[in-house]
C-alpha cells in the first residue's frame, strides 16, 4: 500500500489535545513496548496507557490494524489481533491480557511446508482456455441446431390450437433436454465424485468446469425450494432423505460426496459446494448432514465437514474443515462453537410426502401446459404479429444493411425495454399487495401448498434486481421500497439510505427506523422455515442504525438505537437489546459505534448544508438513472439489431447463425459494459479517498457501482475473466484462478500471479460509515488464497502464498505475512488449528 494512500487514510489524533490529557507512565517492560509501537504508529511522543484507543487518542480500526501489525514484525512481543484491540481498549489492558502469550518470532507465520505446489504453466492456461471456449461454441451450435429445428415445426401448424400443441410438445422436449443433459454428461464424464484434489487448468479440471457450467445452466435452478430439486440432486448422485427442503441457489456441484439426512432445512444463500479451490488446486470432500438439521441463511460448509442428527448451525456461520457438530448440539460463529440459542424456533405442519408430490405434480403441469407453450407459441406469435420480425423472417427480406433494419431495432427495444420497466413497476406495486391478503403474519402454514406459492410468489416479485439497481444509492429507493411495502416511519433522507442491494422474503414485514442508513447486501430474513412448515413475522431495524455489506438481519433481532453493524456482523438473537454500541465479527461483540474520524463530516448532515447537498446530490442521481437506463437500453438495442440480421440470413444459414448470435452477443455485452465502465471513469485509475457521501466525487463512485456486471458470471473458472479484469483496470498477475471472486473498485485492486479466488469471495476497496466513504488500495500476493465467501476489506496487504479461509472477513488496513493462514470473523492468525486449510509454499 503506497505511503500517500495511509496518509490520507490514517491521520494521526491532535498532538496538543493528546498532550493535555493526563499521562500514566508503564509500569512494566511490556506496556513501554507496546506504548512505544503506538505511539509510532499515530505519530505521537508518547501514549498513556490509560488513554482509551478510539475515545481518547482518536485512533480507528485501520490504525489500530497497522499497531496489530507492527506488533507481529517484534520478535519480543505477543500478536494482537483485531478482537484483542477492541477487548482491551488500553495499553495497560491489552498488555494485562496478552501478558500469558508467549513471544510471537516473525518466522512463526510461516508454517513447515508440507507440499509444494507447482504453477501451471502459460501453455496449458492458454490450451484449457481455448478448450473451454471450443466447448461453449459446440454448446452454442446444439442450443442453435435444437431451436432452428424446434421453430420450423412449430411454424408449420395451421391454426393457433396446432401451434399451441406443437409448441407444447416441442418446449417440453426441450426442457427435459436440457435438465437431463447434464445428469448424463456427468455421469459420462464423471462417475461418481470422490474425495481428491487436482491442478487447476489441466484436463481433469476441463472435466469438471464442464460438469460445474452444465449444473449452473440447467433450467431445475428455478425449482430451487420446489421438491422437484430435491430429485434433480438425487438424479446427480446426491445421498437426500425424505422431506429435506432446500432454499439454497448455491448448487452443489461434486454431488456424490453430499449427504443429507431426512427433514434437513437449508436457507438460502447458503455454500455446501463439496469442493474448493486452494492454492492452485481443486480439492474435493465430503459435506455430511443428519437428520432434522438446520443450516441458516448465509453460511458457509466448507469441505470434510458434518452434522449429527437435530443439529443446528445458525445464520452467518461457518464449518471449517474437519469441523464436526455433535448429534443435538446448536452452533454458530466463524468458525463455528457451540451456543445455546435455538434456532429453528418454529413448529411442524403436516406435509407429508403425498403433499410434496402432488406440489411437484402440479408445478410439472404448470410448466408443461401452460408456460412453456405461451413461451415457444408466444415468441412465434410474436415473430408472426410484430411487422418488423414478421417482415426480416419472410422471403422478401432486406438486406442487413437497409436502414429499416436500424428503425425496427429502435423501436422494438424501445417498447420492449421501457414497456418492462413501466408495467414491471405498476405490477411490483400491486400484485404483491392483493397476495399478501392470502399470508397471515405469525402464522405457521405447512410447506409446499397454496400459502407456500402465494409467499414465494411474493418474494420472486418483489426482490427484481433491477428496480432496486435501478433506484439504489439514492433518495429515490426510499420511495421504492415504501411502493414495495415497507414500513420506513419518518425518514430522514440522507440520499444514500440503501444500497442497489438489498432483498426480503416478505417487503410487508420489514421496518426500518428514522436515520438508519444501510450499506449492499442486506438480506432481511422474515421468514422461519421448519422441514414442514414456515411462518413470516416482522424484522425490525431500530432508529440511527448503520449497516455494513452482507449483513443477515432476523427476525427478533436484539438490536437497538443508534448501533452499527458492521459488515459480515452476526446479528445477535439473544441477550439485552443493543444500543448505542458497534457490534462487529461472527459471533459478535461490541465495539465503538463511532471514532472522531467518521464524525467530521456530520456538520453536512443538518440544517441548510444538508438540504443544499441532498438536492445536488438528487439532482446528480436523476442523471445517473437516466444515464444508465440509457445504457441499457442502447444495449438491448445492439442486441436486438444483431438479431434482426440473423433473421434476414436465417434461411441461409439457419442454426449456425442462432450459435454465432449467442457468441457475439456474449461478447459484445462483455466489451460494451467494460467501455462504459472505463469511460465513466475516463479510462484512469481511481486513487484512495477520504470524503463525505455529499462530495460530488462520492456521487460519481456511485456511477461505477451502477454499471451492469452480471455478465462476469459467465466467465468464472475460464482465462476470459482474467482478460475482463485487466480491461476494467485490474492490476492482475498471470494464471489467476477466479472461481467467482467479486471486486468492487477494479483499479485499486492489484492480485498476483498464481492466486486462487474462491466461489462468493469479494475484495471491496471502500467502506461508507454513516455520512464518511472511505477508499484504499488492497493487494493480494502472489499465490494468495482467498475462501469461500470471504471478503477482503479496504487497505489490505496479503503476502505471498497467504490463505484466508473460507466466510472471513479480513478487516481494513490488515497485513497478511507471507505464507500466513488466517481465518475467522473478524480473521486473525491461526497457525495451530487443525481444521484450517493448510498454506502451500509454491515452487519458485
Amino acid at each position: 500500500m503506497e505511503e500517500k494512500s495511509v496518509d490520507v487514510l490514517t491521520p494521526g489524533p491532535d498532538e496538543s489535545a493528546t498532550d493535555k490529557r493526563r499521562y500514566t507512565g508503564p509500569r512494566t517492560d511490556i506496556e513501554r513496548d507496546l506504548a512505544e509501537v503506538l505511539a509510532d504508529v499515530i505519530c505521537v511522543e508518547r501514549v498513556s496507557v490509560d488513554s482509551h484507543f478510539f475515545d481518547d487518542l482518536g485512533a480507528n480500526s485501520l490504525v489500530m490494524a497497522q499497531f496489530c501489525a507492527r506488533l507481529r514484525k517484534r520478535t519480543d512481543l505477543p500478536s494482537a489481533s483485531m478482537k484483542d484491540i477492541y477487548r482491551h481498549p488500553t495499553i495497560r489492558h491489552l498488555a494485562t491480557g496478552l501478558a500469558d502469550a508467549a513471544p510471537t518470532p516473525v518466522e512463526s507465520s510461516v508454517p513447515v511446508p508440507t507440499e509444494v505446489v507447482v504453477p501451471a504453466g502459460t501453455a496449458r492456461y492458454a490450451l484449457c482456455g481455448t478448450l473451454q471456449f471450443l466447448l461453449f461454441l459446440g454448446y452454442s451450435f446444439l442450443a442453435g441446431l435444437g431451436a432452428d429445428r424446434g421453430y420450423a415445426w412449430v411454424s408449420a401448424g395451421s391454426d393457433v390450437i396446432g401451434i399451441y400443441l406443437r409448441s407444447f410438445v416441442f418446449g417440453s422436449v426441450g426442457f427435459v433436454g436440457l435438465c437431463t443433459f447434464p445428469i448424463v454428461a456427468k455421469w459420462l464424464l464423471i462417475g461418481r465424485w470422490k474425495s481428491r484434489e487436482f491442478p487447476v487448468w489441466g484436463l481433469t479440471y476441463l472435466r469438471f468446469w464442464t460438469i460445474k457450467v452444465l449444473i449452473h445452466a440447467n433450467p431445475m435452478i428455478f425449482f430451487v425450494g420446489n421438491p422437484l430439486y430435491v430429485l434433480y440432486l438425487r438424479a446427480l448422485g446426491a445421498r437426500i432423505g425424505k422431506g429435506v427442503t432446500i432454499l439454497s441457489r448455491n448448487i452443489p456441484v461434486c454431488t456424490d460426496l453430499l449427504t443429507i439426512g431426512a427433514g434437513t432445512v437449508v436457507r438460502k444463500d447458503s455454500f455446501f459446494l463439496c469442493y474448493r479451490a486452494h492454492a492452485g488446486r481443486i480439492q474435493t470432500g465430503p459435506v455430511t448432514l443428519g437428520r432434522d438439521v438446520f443450516i441458516g441463511e448465509k453460511t458457509v460448509l466448507d469441505i470434510d465437514t458434518s452434522m449429527g442428527d437435530g443439529a443446528q448451525l445458525g445464520h452467518t456461520s461457518t464449518l471449517y474443515s474437519g469441523q464436526v457438530v455433535p448429534d443435538g448440539q446448536r452452533w454458530h460463529g466463524s468458525p463455528a462453537q457451540p451456543t445455546e440459542h435455538d434456532y429453528l424456533s418454529i413448529g411442524p405442519a403436516k406435509c407429508g410426502t403425498l403433499r410434496r408430490a402432488g406440489f411437484g405434480l402440479i408445478t410439472l403441469l404448470q410448466l408443461f401446459f401452460l408456460y412453456l407453450p405461451l413461451a415457444v407459441g408466444g415468441a412465434y406469435m410474436l415473430a408472426t404479429l410484430v411487422p418488423a420480425l414478421h417482415n426480416r423472417l419472410g422471403p422478401s427480406a432486406v438486406g442487413f444493411t437497409s436502414p429499416d433494419l436500424y428503425i425496427d431495432a429502435l423501436i422494438l427495444s424501445f417498447v420492449l425495454f421501457f414497456g418492462f420497466v413501466v408495467v414491471g413497476l405498476a405490477v411490483l406495486f400491486t400484485v404483491p399487495r392483493l397476495l399478501k391478503l392470502a399470508v397471515k403474519p405469525d402464522k405457521v402454514y405447512p410447506l409446499y401448498g397454496f400459502h407456500y406459492s402465494v409467499h414465494r410468489a411474493i418474494g420472486h416479485m418483489t426482490n427484481i434486481k433491477f428496480f432496486a439497481w435501478l433506484f439504489g444509492d439514492s433518495s429515490y429507493i426510499v420511495h421504492y421500497l415504501r411502493g414495495l411495502g415497507y414500513d420506513l416511519s419518518r425518514v430522514e433522507q440522507t440520499g444514500s439510505n440503501f444500497g442497489t442491494e438489498v432483498q426480503q422474503e416478505s417487503p410487508f414485514l420489514c421496518s426500518v427506523g428514522s436515520g438508519t442508513m444501510v450499506a449492499d447486501g442486506l438480506s432481511i430474513i422474515n421468514a422461519e422455515f421448519s422441514s414442514t412448515s414456515f411462518r413470516v413475522s416482522r424484522a425490525s431495524i431500530g432508529p440511527r442504525n448503520f449497516l455494513g455489506n452482507n449483513i443477515a438481519y432476523p427476525s427478533g433481532a436484539r438490536t437497538g438505537e443508534n448501533c452499527l453493524l458492521a459488515t459480515k456482523v452476526m446479528i445477535p438473537l439473544d441477550g439485552e437489546v443493543r444500543e448505542g454500541v458497534g457490534l462487529l465479527g461472527s459471533p459478535c461483540f461490541e465495539i465503538p459505534r463511532s471514532v472522531e474520524r467518521d464524525s467530521r463530516f456530520d456538520h453536512l448532515r443538518t440544517g441548510d448544508e444538508l438540504r443544499r447537498s441532498l438536492a445536488a446530490k438528487n439532482r446528480y442521481n436523476i442523471r445517473s438513472m437516466v444515464f444508465f437506463l440509457l445504457v441499457r437500453w442502447l444495449h438491448l438495442f445492439v442486441l436486438t439489431m444483431l438479431g434482426l440480421a440473423n433473421a434476414d440470413l436465417y434461411d441461409s444459414y439457419g442454426h449456425v447463425l442462432i450459435a454465432v448470435f449467442l457468441v457475439l452477443s456474449l461478447g459484445f455485452t462483455a466489451v460494451y459494459f467494460v467501455l462504459v465502465e472505463r469511460g465513466i471513469a475516463a479510462f484512469r485509475a481511481l486513487r484512495p479517498r477520504l470524503c463525505s457521501i455529499y462530495d460530488p466525487y462520492f456521487w460519481w463512485h456511485e456511477r461505477l457501482w451502477k454499471v451492469p456486471d452480471a455478465y462476469l458470471n459467465v466467465f468464472n473458472g475460464t482465462p476470459f475473466k482474467n482478460v475482463i479484469w485487466r480491461m476494467l483496470g485490474v492490476r492482475l498477475g498471470s494464471r489467476v484462478f477466479d472461481d467467482g471472486c467479486y471486486l468492487t473498485e477494479r483499479t485499486l485492486t492489484t492480485i498476483g500471479s498464481d492466486c486462487t479466488l474462491n466461489a462468493g469471495s469479494k475484495i471491496q476497496c471502500h467502506s461508507q460509515e454513516d455520512g464518511t466513504f472511505k477508499s484504499d488500495r488492497s493487494t493480494i500476493g502472489a499465490g494468495c488464497t482467498i475462501g469461500v465467501g470471504a471478503h477482503v476489506h479496504y487497505g489490505v496487504t496479503m503476502g505471498d502464498g497467504a490463505v484466508l479461509a473460507p466466510d472471513s472477513f479480513l478487516m481494513k488496513g490488515e497485513e497478511v505475512p507471507q505464507h500466513a493462514r488466517w481465518g475467522g470473523n473478524p480473521a486473525a492468525e491461526t497457525r495451530d488449528a487443525p481444521d484450517q486449510p493448510e498454506a502451500l509454499t509454491r515452487k519458485a
